[in-house]
């Protein structure tokens, strides 16, 4: 495994840790992490560049002109609108991360359901 491929499973994996943080209780977020490991081995990322379609937005003038005087003098400003842009950009995406995530819910929600009676691994 190259360097850049082990760090975008580290970047893959910090990530999901991240937005984990502030979701259920300690307890499924240690069972989700127990699922995590065994799921990045099972199913590992596999990267792909492909093409998306983007929109981003712009400020255009309209051809008008507001003018405005103000103690004897006069400020113009030209009227703009946004408009958006339609683009088309190259993603980097991991292919296997939506059946991955999948998996990992699963085996989660599976796990806590054994340990404490309930997907979530609530405590009495």
């Amino acid at each position: 495994m190259t360097l850049s491929a082990r760090a975008r499973i580290y970047a893959t994996l910090s990530m999901t840790l991240a937005l984990l943080a502030g979701c259920g209780t300690a307890e499924y977020r240690a069972e989700r992490g127990i699922c995590e490991a065994q799921w990045l081995d099972k199913l590992p990322p596999v990267y792909e560049d492909r093409l998306v379609n983007k929109t981003r937005y712009e400020e255009r003038p309209t051809g008008e002109t507001v003018c405005e005087t103000v103690n004897g003098k006069t400020k113009c400003t030209a009227e703009t609108m946004q408009v958006s842009v339609p683009y088309v950009a190259v993603e980097t995406v991991d292919i296997n991360a939506r059946e991955r995530n999948a998996r990992i819910t699963q085996c989660a929600q599976r796990r806590c359901l054994e340990a404490y009676g309930n997907t979530k691994c609530e405590t009495p």
